[in-house]
């Protein structure tokens, strides 16, 4: 399972991008953010979800450490409009807040 999840780590990496609020903001609006708590990393999470890793998935979830944006966070991220880090894995847009 690691040499998969590597593997996909390497690929997402290269799919990053930063995103203003705004670029998100539709994609709020169809439910399709994810989340991701800064104290993880993006890209082991997206490789993790796109590899079916349903357990650490699960246990993010249940933490409290990847979730649906929601709306007190988009109203922030709307007024403060701070760094966002993206990767696509579809049908989801994982976004984190990374500091400058």
């Amino acid at each position: 399972m690691t040499e998969p999840i590597e593997l996909m780590r390497a690929k997402l990496n290269t799919e990053t991008a930063k995103a203003d609020w705004a670029e998100l903001q539709p994609f709020f609006a169809k439910g399709q953010l994810i989340r991701v708590d800064e104290r993880l990393d993006l890209i082991d999470v997206a490789a993790n979800i796109a590899c079916d890793d349903t357990a650490t998935v699960q246990h993010w979830m249940m933490s409290g450490q990847l979730a649906k944006l929601d709306d007190a966070t988009a109203a922030d991220w709307q007024q403060r409009n701070p760094p966002i880090w993206t990767v696509v894995v579809a049908p989801w847009i994982l976004v984190q807040e990374r500091a400058h």
